[in-house]
């Protein structure tokens, strides 16, 4: 292939990828608008919503309550920070009614509160109601970077569902639920965990993507126009 076809080679593929960055880009102001008024809507019940869960439906981010009794000694601790103090995301098994067990994000404590004994005023033995945004787990590790879960210290740095729910024992006819329930904005007694931790954002590089490979393929056009004019002013 000479050097103009490889110039404008380039420039349909750079031309493509600038393309398909818009798209992506109008795709994910889509998503982004869906889930922001999904997050506005009213509560529904963990019933309704595993419903549509289970027809497909998207749930992430839609608000759920759900009533039951929390498994205390059961807690998982995610990494976390929270305005700029690092610490751990507290996520209890709650019972239901009917035996199913969801996991709750209860939310924020500072590394030296991890100890629930630390805490025992926030540790409810009664029934409780829970309005929160609902999360689902991640299907795999998000990369190659983000360090494995140690489900032996019950510490984990990715949303392992499965992993989290080893060992917690379920009610016989009961199941586990498919999603987390972040809690909403509040602190629970004595002051921890503080709920209202749930980030509701998505990255949304693809106007930046786009302008850049925009600009390399405006480059290299003007790079195989300026090639083309010398090709013909050369003396015979």
């Amino acid at each position: 292939m000479t050097a103009l076809g490889f110039c404008l080679l380039g420039i349909a593929i750079l031309f493509g990828l600038g393309t398909w960055q818009v798209e992506r880009l109008f795709w994910k102001e889509g998503l982004l608008a869906e889930i922001d008024q999904r997050t506005h809507q009213a509560p529904v019940g963990i019933d309704a919503l595993r419903k549509r869960f289970a027809a497909g439906e998207p749930v992430e981010y839609a608000p759920v309550t759900v009533t039951g009794r929390f498994l205390n000694d059961d807690e998982r601790y995610f990494l976390s920070t929270n305005e700029g103090q690092a610490g751990w995301n507290v996520y209890t098994p709650l019972v239901l009614a009917g035996g199913d067990v969801v996991f709750v994000n209860r939310g924020f404590v500072p590394y030296e509160l991890r100890d629930p004994a630390r805490r025992r005023a926030g540790q409810p033995e009664a029934e409780v109601t829970v309005t929160g945004l609902a999360r689902v787990p991640p299907r795999e590790k998000p990369s190659y970077f983000t360090p494995d879960n140690a489900p032996k210290k019950d510490e984990f740095y990715w949303q392992d569902l499965s992993a989290m729910a080893e060992g917690v024992a379920i009610p016989e006819g009961g199941a586990l639920v498919p999603f987390f329930v972040d809690a909403g904005p509040g602190k629970a007694e004595g002051g921890w965990p503080v709920g209202g931790v749930t980030v509701v954002s998505l990255p949304n590089d693809h106007l930046q993507y786009a302008v850049t490979w925009y600009g390399l393929c405006l480059v290299l056009c003007v790079m195989t126009v300026l090639m083309i004019l010398r090709r013909y002013r050369r003396p015979a």
